[in-house]
């Protein structure tokens, strides 16, 4: 108590005032929201090297490796190729449907494996949290830029796919840029909302597959978008275009395909897109930084 009142008397400046000046802080003390997000940032060295090392840890051990990250999203479209466009033959109602379908399947992919491996990304390295000190929100961020990563090699793919279906190079298709940046922000607050929601509900693990199904359906990945504006009107075609991933899906259709009916116009649809991202990932990243001081706890 002496040293303290030494200190104190020597400066002339309140304790507070002077840990303040000295870099010091409270212990425990939760950092405001700009603060968190420069702890973030100044870790994104860990975070790249370790989205890196997950990478070549889930992959590594297969024949194909890295290849299975383009083989995915392609056989998903060949499953539901067959059966919704040759077996149930909803591709006598769409032009081009290969591309319509892939464009859907690729999208909504990047999204859903974020959605399921950003569920785990708290519960499922606990060791790596209690070993060792940095901000959580590298977990689910690191994620977020595996599939972004995986994503890029999955778009060659799909321009490829476009190409042999017959549609032409247009100057649209630049738009799949701000498109895939917009997709990476939501995709990344989503993954910090679920990561967080993971730590609190544990069973949330099992309903994930069955709610991305749902959305699925929901967002006109597998079929013509007319099945929903030609049965549906008032308030239930407003919930239906208020979906961000069929948003974010009819974008990518506007850019890659020359003739294709949205569920609404293109700039309606953009301002939809923009307002969702903003919206996610502010309140995903709020959300999960309330949760820091817990993680890996108990």
């Amino acid at each position: 108590m002496s040293q303290t009142a030494v200190a104190d008397s020597e400066t002339g400046l309140p304790l507070k005032e002077l840990a303040r000046r000295n870099g010091l802080s409270s212990a425990g003390r939760m950092p405001s929201v700009f603060e968190y997000a420069k702890q973030v940032w100044s870790y994104r060295h860990f975070i790249a090297a370790f989205a890196r090392a997950r990478t070549i840890a889930t992959l590594g051990e297969t024949r194909l490796g890295m290849i299975w990250q383009v083989l995915t999203p392609v056989f998903n479209a060949g499953v539901y190729y067959v059966i919704f466009g040759v077996i149930i033959n909803t591709r006598r109602s769409q032009s081009n449907f290969i591309t319509y379908l892939c464009i859907g399947v690729f999208l909504f992919g990047f999204t859903q494996t974020v959605v399921q491996n950003g569920v785990m990304a708290i519960t499922g390295n606990l060791g790596l949290i209690r070993a060792l000190h940095f901000p959580r929100a590298s977990l689910p961020v690191a994620v977020t830029l595996i599939e972004i990563r995986n994503m890029v090699a999955s778009l060659s793919v799909l321009l490829a796919i476009v190409l042999i279906s017959g549609e032409p190079i247009r100057w649209q298709w630049l738009l799949m840029l701000p498109l895939f940046a917009l997709q990476s922000l939501f995709n990344a607050g989503l993954a910090l909302f679920v990561a967080r929601l993971g730590t609190k509900v544990h069973d949330i693990r099992q309903l994930i597959p069955f709610i991305m199904r749902f959305w699925l359906y929901g967002s006109a990945v597998i079929y013509p978008v007319t099945n929903f504006t030609h049965r549906f009107h008032d308030w239930k075609i407003w919930v239906i275009k208020a979906n961000p991933l069929l948003v974010f899906i009819e974008l990518g259709r506007h850019a890659l395909m020359k003739d294709v009916e949205l569920v609404g116009p293109p700039v309606e649809l953009w301002i939809e897109a923009i307002a969702w991202t903003v919206l996610v990932v502010v309140v995903g990243y709020l959300y999960f930084r309330r949760g820091e001081k817990g993680y890996g706890r108990g």
